[in-house]
């Protein structure tokens, strides 16, 4: 079966403005609402991103209750604490290090996936480099959506394991505001390396 051609062509000028070249990460937010059916959108299109082996490790945790967030809100930095409070949605993206349990739905054809990770520290390098690699999926599709987005790492580990994730094997790998973004408190912004400082060709 041939491949349709238009796949070769790449995207306008305007989609990878909005992708990357004018997207910003955003430190305010407007008080615009996220609805729960852009929710699912937004995890919709983030879960066909490529993983190792389908292992699609990352779990999402999405926060807009009052309630929730004031159980977040203690847990980040002080330098996190105020934009995650006024950020419509909080994202805690997880990595669960049980991902291997459901490799046999996931990757069917391959009948003895779920034993190449019974490893713990093969399964937790795993789950942390798939997780995040999805968690970079999703930021593109929160922007190819139309929304902004302020990725964090600055929080309580073990006090967002203890929060969403007990009793279970997924641990937090890091937290995304989500929203529509104002430029209150937008940064210039930094400096990027050059290809020939960070390419090499072969």
């Amino acid at each position: 079966m041939a491949l349709d051609p238009a796949r070769d062509l790449p995207l306008p000028d305007t989609a990878l403005d909005q992708l990357f070249t004018a997207a910003r990460t955003r430190n305010a937010w407007t008080d615009r609402p996220v609805s729960d059916d852009l929710l699912r959108k937004l995890y919709e299109l983030t879960k066909f991103g490529p993983t190792a082996a389908n292992t699609t490790p990352a779990r999402f945790v999405f926060i807009t209750s009052q309630e929730a967030k004031a159980r977040l809100a203690p847990l980040m930095s002080e330098a996190n604490r105020a934009k995650t409070l006024q950020a419509p949605v909080n994202v805690i993206i997880g990595m669960d290090l049980a991902f291997a349990e459901k490799l046999p739905v996931l990757f069917p054809h391959a009948p003895g996936a779920k034993d190449w990770f019974a490893d713990p520290a093969a399964a937790r390098e795993t789950a942390f480099r798939n997780s995040s690699l999805q968690g970079g999926y999703f930021l593109l599709a929160a922007r190819a959506l139309g929304l902004d987005a302020g990725p964090m790492s600055g929080f309580d580990a073990a006090g967002v394991k203890a929060g969403f994730f007990a009793g279970t094997a997924v641990e937090p790998n890091f937290i995304v505001n989500l929203g529509y973004g104002s430029d209150e408190n937008l940064f210039p912004r930094s400096p990027r390396l050059a290809f020939e400082e960070a390419v090499t060709i072969l």
